[in-house]
């Protein structure tokens, strides 16, 4: 048979966790026709000598619905080995849409989700009113596989407008917004999402609009979704430890759509243990209902970058969601002015829960500040700047905010990397009731690296601390998350599936150094890192990276739901 390519060499994982074998892979017309010995001649060849030869990785949990328009490799993730990512979360969409409503969308997006107003702006279209048509509209045009649900704020703006952030639904309304998502699930949206989460404040200072729903809208929509199949459910029901009525509420969304639901983020520390704990046992109250309710968990610290001009995160605290919203001048005003600052961090500090320790400044690492003044000091931790001066660390800080101009990056301190920590993350990967993902990759361009989530957790558990077996690792990062979907013929190497492939080093993968790269529209800036080790990532039998470079492939599929994801149910 004569192949389109053939990867000889190489060490197949097939993503199901088997053990690793020597094997070539050969592919045809976007399919696996032969794992073994290839029989035929190949167009193209792939050395994978002392290389791994596995799916590629799945991505549960992006936000690349606007960065689609403006980049169509939705970079960095393939170059971390990512062949297939799922977005529309947290009822962030941007389909539908309504002209009036375009607008509103855009700014909530740069607020709650932190992309660029000027790229949002520059870089979009913003020309479909459907979901249908935003589809139709990247379809064709991608790296990666990619696959997006309908969101639910995007579904209150267009059926009451401004007052989707103002009041609860009335029954005609939550009506249209059933036959909104109907619509949009059956063009191919795999489901439906929303956020309750008191951290997601739109532009304005006020509760985004799916924070205003009663919890009889959510079951309407919810119920709708039973009626499509290949369809699942994401949702961020809080921040912090969740009570019984939360998980209550899980159970009944899954149950009535007789759906998974998965909810993000499960942090794992080693000092957290009890609360983890906690959170998972959320799936038996869940199940207990008839739900099937599973903890979204990042494989690696949650690493923050903050900063008072975007406020996002900060706005958590008791009543900072009102002052993160204000207009930079004002906020400069309010920290120069003494009683002003002294507010400020009276409400930071009469917060209660696991919230407070967002206003502990002296814990915070000062990554990166503009003025040269503060520069010597770039790197050490807030605290120990303070006390070497002799003041304290929140007046401290304003100044340095102020001198930047509100700028300054602050950093939490990563205590997430010692072997205890990476041993109870491997404990919560092997539970039932979690699963690996949650990069929010696309989101928080100026905050986050943990779309390097892949790689980050076959650097430091596999290879670095040595807690789990290459092969169980790589079936956490491609066929379980591909199955929890329902993708049909992805996520392992298989006769007959799709040639989605990762080619990479297991002495050295790992993810580069992250840095601010300034390549978006408008010229604004991203945490972006490259891979290492990563050689070679085929997405449906064409190669689109190597040496993390994108190539000009653009093969893609566009999920669709019922065409591209059969039916997993909560029973």
């Amino acid at each position: 048979m004569s192949l389109d390519l053939a990867i000889t060499g190489g060490t197949v994982i097939d993503g199901t966790g088997a053990k690793p074998v020597r094997a070539d892979v050969g592919v045809k017309d976007g399919r696996i026709v032969a794992v073994g010995e290839l029989d035929g001649a190949a167009t193209q060849t792939i050395d994978a000598t002392d290389l791994v030869v596995s799916p590629g990785f799945v991505d549960l949990h992006t936000h690349y619905d606007a960065q689609a328009f403006w980049d169509s490799t939705l970079s960095p993730s393939p170059m971390h080995g990512v062949t297939t990512v799922f977005g529309g979360n947290c009822g962030f969409t941007i389909a539908p849409l309504t002209p009036q409503d375009g607008d509103y969308l855009m700014r909530m997006l740069a607020r709650v989700e932190g992309m660029p107003l000027e790229s949002l702006q520059q870089g979009v279209p913003w020309n479909w009113t459907s979901t249908a048509e935003y589809l139709d509209a990247l379809d064709g045009t991608l790296m990666p596989n990619a696959g997006f649900s309908v969101g639910h704020s995007a579904l209150r703006r267009v059926v009451m407008h401004d007052d989707a952030n103002k009041r609860e639904a009335t029954q005609e309304e939550i009506d249209a917004m059933v036959a909104l998502l109907r619509a949009g699930l059956k063009a191919g949206a795999l489901g439906f999402s929303s956020t309750w989460s008191p951290s997601h404040n739109d532009h304005t200072g006020v509760p985004v609009p799916s924070r205003h729903s009663s919890r009889a809208e959510l079951m309407a929509l919810c119920a709708e979704v039973r009626n499509h199949p290949g369809t699942v459910l994401e949702f961020i029901p809080a921040v912090g430890q969740f009570d019984r009525e939360t998980f209550e509420l899980m159970g009944d969304m899954s149950a009535a759509a007789d759906r998974p639901l998965n909810w993000n983020l499960l942090q794992v520390y080693a000092q957290n243990w009890e609360l983890v704990q906690h959170q998972l046992a959320g799936f038996d109250i869940a199940a207990s209902r008839g739900g099937h309710v599973l903890a979204l968990t990042l494989p690696d610290t949650f690493r923050l970058r903050l900063n008072f001009r975007s406020g996002f995160i900060l706005d958590i605290l008791d009543g900072w969601d009102t002052l993160m919203a204000l207009p930079p001048d004002e906020k400069l005003a309010m920290l120069r002015d003494p009683a002003g600052r002294a507010r400020m961090n009276e409400l930071a500090q009469a917060t209660v829960g696991p919230t407070k320790s967002i206003g502990n400044w002296g814990n915070y690492q000062l990554l990166q500040t503009f003025s040269a003044k503060w520069k010597p000091h770039e790197g050490r931790i807030i605290g120990e700047i303070a006390a070497e001066m002799g003041v304290p660390a929140w007046d401290l800080l304003c100044d340095i905010v102020i001198d930047d101009n509100l700028n300054t990056v602050l950093a939490n301190q990563d205590n997430g990397q010692t072997r205890e920590t990476w041993e109870k993350r491997v404990q919560v990967w092997r539970d039932h009731r979690a699963i690996v993902g949650a990069s929010d990759a696309g989101a928080h361009l100026d905050m986050i690296d943990s779309y390097a989530f892949c790689t980050s957790m076959l650097q430091r558990a596999v290879r670095e601390h040595g807690l789990m077996p290459l092969e169980e690792a790589v079936y956490h990062l491609t066929d379980r998350p591909a199955r929890y979907y329902g993708l049909k013929n992805r996520g392992r190497l298989a006769t007959g599936w799709a040639a989605d492939i990762c080619v990479f080093d297991p002495q050295r993968i790992g993810p580069g150094p992250a840095e601010m790269r300034f390549d978006l529209p408008g010229g604004a800036g991203r945490v972006y890192s490259e891979s290492i080790g990563v050689e070679h990532v085929v997405v449906n039998g064409v190669e689109s990276v190597r040496d993390n470079v994108a190539l000009d492939a653009r093969a893609g599929t566009l999920l669709r739901s019922g065409r591209d994801t059969e039916t997993v149910t909560a029973g």
